[in-house]
């Protein structure tokens, strides 16, 4: 019951939407109107608000954090299962939330917090990943595409493949992929915005 009620609690949690609350604190447009549409910190940068998109980041990577530790807290018998099915839960709910029709994010900040939460060196060596692609690429799809398989990699390298954690990163990784699969087709056309690029009027 106790794994039940966590999971359950995990994508309720991600279920909120940082860039959509932070936005209307900002006064800002909804980020699900204009830009990619996606309500992300990535989008909301895009509205020229810095702070507001760092505040995004901020939320969405915390949710991801709390989920695994409070899993960890909770479910002290099987705490590494526990803590690698939250880490897909509230992966999902950043995804689909409940209080969104189903209709969220692409979950790379809410992963950021979920790998802090699992190993901080799994997170320390995917978010070098992110920030090695995205400095010299100026895209932030293309980084969050090739730190998803890098975090899978890292995973398989700190644990054994049967260890829970390695199967809940690949799984992350390949939601993380699939939900990007709009921005590999702009990619791969030349169309994809970079990074820091204002929204469209």
């Amino acid at each position: 019951m106790a794994l039940l009620i966590t999971v359950l609690a995990a994508y309720l949690l991600g279920s909120v939407a940082f860039a959509v609350i932070v936005s209307r604190i900002y006064g800002l447009p909804d980020p699900r109107v204009y830009g990619s549409g996606n309500p992300g910190a990535t989008n909301v940068l895009r509205s020229g608000r810095k702070s507001a998109a760092v505040l995004t980041l901020l939320g969405d990577s915390a949710k991801g954090w709390v989920a695994v530790f409070v899993a960890r807290q909770w479910n002290v018998e099987g705490p590494e299962l526990a803590m690698a099915l939250a880490a897909v839960a509230v992966i999902l709910g950043h995804m689909f939330p409940l209080f969104h029709k189903f209709k969220g994010g692409k979950g790379v900040a809410t992963a950021l917090g979920v790998l802090l939460g699992l190993n901080w060196i799994l997170a320390l060596g995917t978010v070098t990943t992110w920030i090695t692609i995205a400095v010299f690429f100026r895209y932030s799809s293309l980084a969050a595409l090739v730190s998803a398989l890098f975090a899978a990699f890292f995973a398989l390298i700190l644990y054994s493949p049967a260890h829970p954690f390695v199967w809940s990163v690949a799984m992350i990784a390949a939601l993380l992929i699939w939900r990007h699969r709009s921005n590999i087709r702009n990619l791969l056309d030349g169309k994809e915005r970079k990074l820091g690029a204002k929204a469209e009027a």
